[in-house]
């Protein structure tokens, strides 16, 4: 069952190799306001671990992860 999580952005990280995804989340992640949700796609297998050492260090919520069709779906809430 994919997610039912509303995001407020959508980033489309897919083709991507460590570490430019979690760069390109970080960013965008800074520019989105405190309490805003976003929607990040990947396909780069090692970002299962590093979207959550990165939540974990910055002191986002990763609020659900899935994998459907090849691709890993990743909410993230901005809390800081």
């Amino acid at each position: 069952m994919f997610m039912d999580i509303t995001a407020d952005q959508e980033l489309d990280c897919c083709g991507m190799v460590c570490p430019e995804p979690i760069l390109k989340t970080n960013m965008t992640v800074k520019k989105m306001e405190t309490g805003k949700v976003l929607h990040m796609i990947g396909t780069d297998l090692g970002t299962k671990n590093d979207i959550v050492a990165w939540a974990n260090r910055t002191g986002n919520e990763l609020m659900g992860s899935e994998e459907k069709d090849g691709k890993m779906h990743f909410w993230i809430k901005k809390l800081k």
